[in-house]
């Protein structure tokens, strides 16, 4: 028994397997962001005080956030702020997921904070745009991010009213003591929203599982009943591989319709486009359908772990945004996975508004299966020659 090399080896294999599925933990454990893109908007015009320059509070506030937001270290800051000069392009930006989340400052915002050291006060007031369909997790942070500038600078602009009233030893008006509890009020307004089951945020992911393990499923039976027919020549080899794909084909439909059906009506997930999201579901799974195929023409069962490490690294990878990932599972990692174009093709499709289109999510699921397709039909080429070569060797 000790003479078996796999008994000997148990112990470092039981460490190997220890170690490859607890990297697949680490992405989930307090992930922390990087670089976050929040948009501001500055819209703010000032105010002329009589001897003085023009006081623009809007500008000031921006400069400060973006200050604060530069790195002391080495380290990336959490919030990367990007200045956009309008409120309708900040829309346009949520829209295109560029932003998790906008702050927009007024133009009055200067001449409002003003008048709260006068007897008649208006409060300023900023809004805060939540892009709730981007990722849940990473817009609820943004949205804590805006939230607690804005209880900051309420709590300075407080201290500063108080500081001044007390060195004027003025008495407060009712209005003026009303203003000082929330010197500058917020609005908060979710965009591109996940509906109010929040389970919804998380529907592109779940989606994933499924069509995986079916897709992964079904090709593994089509395989082994094809390679069970005796072929004897490249033009049969041809055909079988024909065979596969049109079954692939097939089985894609009623993964897509299927998953679709039973996700939207016993699941319950909310699916606004259903046709649309059907539709994008066949391709992706026939495109998963065509990689694995691929991989397995070329390697054979050998490369089903392949595919059953990438459900396990996937999985947790594709609920978190890639600004809350660390470098090394973000490049080398995230950005190679074909199944995060599902889960972006789906947010479009379920929070974006967006109908089935030629968008890079399809475009790059179709490429990798016209590619995957090639190379099944050029193994098919490729173990014919082998077969042909053996065969005359044979002969003679």
């Amino acid at each position: 028994m000790f003479k078996n090399k796999l008994v000997l080896l148990s112990p470092i294999i039981a460490l190997a397997v220890i170690f490859i599925f607890s990297l697949t933990l680490f992405p989930s454990v307090q992930p922390q962001p990087k670089n976050l893109p929040i948009a501001i908007v500055n819209e703010d015009e000032g105010v002329e005080i009589p001897n003085q320059p023009k006081l623009n509070m809007g500008q000031t506030i921006v400069e400060m956030m973006q200050k604060d937001s530069k790195a002391t270290t080495d380290e990336e800051p959490a919030v990367k702020w990007i200045k956009v000069k309008t409120a309708e392009d900040a829309q346009k930006g949520m829209d295109n997921q560029k932003y998790y989340a906008t702050l927009v400052i007024p133009k009055d915002f200067s001449a409002k904070q003003a008048s709260l050291r006068t007897p008649a006060p208006s409060s300023p007031e900023v809004q805060i745009y939540i892009n709730q369909g981007m990722n849940t997790a990473a817009s609820t942070m943004a949205g804590q991010v805006l939230n607690g500038i804005v209880d900051n600078m309420n709590n300075n602009v407080r201290k500063q009213l108080l500081d001044g009233f007390e060195k004027q030893g003025a008495t407060l008006t009712t209005k003026q003591a009303a203003s000082l509890v929330t010197p500058i009020t917020k609005t908060v307004t979710n965009v591109n929203e996940i509906g109010s089951n929040s389970a919804n945020g998380n529907s592109p992911v779940s989606l994933f599982q499924p069509l995986w393990m079916a897709s992964l499923a079904s090709v593994a039976i089509i395989f082994v009943a094809v390679s069970k027919l005796s072929i004897t020549n490249r033009k049969e080899n041809l055909a079988a591989k024909f065979v596969q794909i049109l079954m692939g084909a097939i089985v894609a439909l009623f993964i897509g319709f299927g998953l679709t059906w039973l996700a939207d009506g016993l699941v319950g997930f909310n699916i606004p486009q259903f046709i649309d999201t059907a539709l994008f579901l066949t391709i992706t799974s026939f495109s998963f359908f065509l990689m694995i195929l691929a991989v397995l023409s070329l390697l054979g069962f050998k490369g089903i772990p392949i595919f059953v490490l990438m459900l396990f690294f996937g999985a947790p990878l594709l609920a978190v945004a890639p600004e809350m990932l660390s470098p090394f599972y973000r490049d080398w990692i995230y950005s190679w996975l074909p199944m995060r174009f599902m889960v972006e093709g789906l947010r479009e499709l379920f929070f974006f508004g967006e109908g089935l289109t030629w968008n890079t999510p399809v475009s790059v699921l179709v490429w990798i299966g016209l590619v995957s397709m090639m190379v099944i039909l050029g193994t098919a080429l490729k173990r014919n020659r082998v077969k042909g070569a053996a065969s005359d060797s044979l002969n003679k």
